[in-house]
């Protein structure tokens, strides 16, 4: 394997080895503390753009298999570890995890010093970076770097063009695909619920035009003030439509957007699988999986509306939301446990249990 760079828009240099793809690539980059998952992690669509540092010191020991997809297409647009693993004993493993980057046209970069990189990182916050091929002069490299403009729609690049069911005999159920994570269609499977996903711009008359029991919001990538206007207005008419509404992640940012909340940017992203969570309304403590960037603003929030569910114990960020008057509330983490921690699916059976107290 090639001797390659990981460039950074500060003028910073990392050298390694790369794997994977040999494309020449650009993107934000962001790390994440999880030490499991990394194949989920890879294909969560909320890295669209974006170069992912693991700080686990070896990833790739389980190959890639079958079941731990978060969805079909990947679009993150590196991946960098410290030492990538070529031996496996996991008997569900179909690829290798340089095989599975090849044939995604994903580069990777082993070798790196990712202890060095993540404490930049947490000091910089996320900074744009380059995966490129060694040269003697850098200068044209860094120069593209810095010309480069990502797009601020990932989410009309994530979502699906078209409606695609889920089935099954249970609860009628929509999804509006933001940037879904397979992970929660896994859930209301084992739920037996009937699902339908929506595109992002699925208007509220074609949500009710399929008489759901509940909608929920998927995660996805970027700002949720970048989404449509329409993403806004639909969130209002389905709630005020008295239909159960769970929103996750990108959807809870939206949600909040809807009630009149503002989101900003947080001081230092959140991406990992054991972040603590208060519940506010048990006082207990979750462990949950995260892949934030933006936070609801606490002194934004219409306390007659809302109200404030689930806090982050690190930062004391706003992590949970629930309307007074509507059946309609709100996680930021993920609570799918795939990756992570498996307390929060209970979260799941919660929005089953709306959907079947409506009405009475």
């Amino acid at each position: 394997m090639a001797e390659r760079y990981l460039i950074l828009e500060d003028g910073s240099v990392f050298k390694g080895t790369g794997f994977g793809s040999k494309a020449t690539t650009f993107g934000d980059v962001v790390f994440n503390t999880s030490m499991t998952g990394y194949q989920q992690i890879i294909t969560n669509q909320i890295y669209h753009n974006q170069i992912i540092v693991f700080s686990r010191p070896s990833i790739g020991g389980t190959g890639i298999e079958r079941a731990g997809y978060e969805s079909v297409d990947p679009t993150c647009k590196s991946v960098i570890v410290r030492d990538i693993a070529d031996v496996s004993i996991n008997r569900r493993r179909r690829l290798s995890l340089h095989e599975y980057l090849k044939q995604q046209n994903i580069p990777g970069i082993s070798g790196i010093d990712t202890r060095a990189l993540i404490r930049k990182l947490r000091k910089t916050g996320t900074i744009r970076g380059s995966i490129v091929d060694p040269v003697n002069d850098l200068e044209h490299a860094f120069d593209q770097l810095k010309a480069i403009v990502l797009t601020n729609q990932q989410v009309g690049q994530v979502s699906t063009p078209k409606p695609f069911p889920n089935p099954g005999e249970g609860k009628n159920v929509i999804v509006i695909d933001l940037g879904l994570k397979y992970g929660i269609l896994r859930q209301l499977s084992q739920r037996d619920c009937n699902v339908t996903v929506l595109p992002y711009s699925a208007t509220a008359d074609q949500i009710f035009s399929l008489d759901p029991d509940g909608v929920i919001i998927s995660t996805g990538p970027g700002s949720p003030k970048d989404l449509p206007s329409e993403v806004i207005d639909m969130i209002l008419a389905v709630q005020r439509k008295n239909i159960p509404l769970f929103s996750i992640g990108l959807g809870h940012e939206a949600f909040a957007l809807a009630n009149g909340c503002d989101v900003i940017k947080s001081n230092a992203e959140h991406h990992g699988d054991n972040h603590p969570i208060l519940s506010i309304i048990t006082d207990d403590v979750m462990y949950a999986s995260q892949g934030q960037g933006f936070m609801v603003d606490p002194d934004s929030i219409n306390r007659d509306d809302l109200l404030v569910t689930h806090y982050d114990m690190v930062d004391h960020s706003v992590q949970g939301l629930r309307h007074r008057y509507y059946p309609a509330f709100s996680v930021q983490f993920f609570p799918d446990s795939s990756p992570g921690p498996r307390e929060a699916t209970e979260l799941f059976d919660e929005f089953m249990e709306m959907m079947a107290t409506r009405g009475r």
